[in-house]
């Protein structure tokens, strides 16, 4: 079963420096807040894209079902208030 913990790492990892929140407790449906200042000048999809290749093979081979993501850049964020 995948944790949003490993999810969490394996986002920072292929993202570092990004501040990374994951939730979802079921093992299979999860969400996702990453805040990057590699989204900048980039479109959602791309930044999506960039999400997808730090998980690699385990949205391939579908080890993650479900993975709902909200991508921002670090201006965005402050923009927000930090939520």
């Amino acid at each position: 079963m995948t944790r949003a913990e490993d999810i969490q790492q394996l986002i920072e990892a292929g993202l570092p420096g990004a501040q990374v929140r994951v939730s979802g407790d079921d093992g299979q449906h999860f969400e996702a807040v990453i805040v990057s200042a590699d989204f900048a000048g980039k479109s959602l999809v791309q930044q999506h894209q960039l999400v997808y290749r730090a998980l690699g093979q385990n949205m391939r081979d579908a080890v993650i079902h479900a993975l709902a993501l909200r991508t921002l850049t670090p201006e965005q964020y402050a923009a927000e208030g930090g939520h």
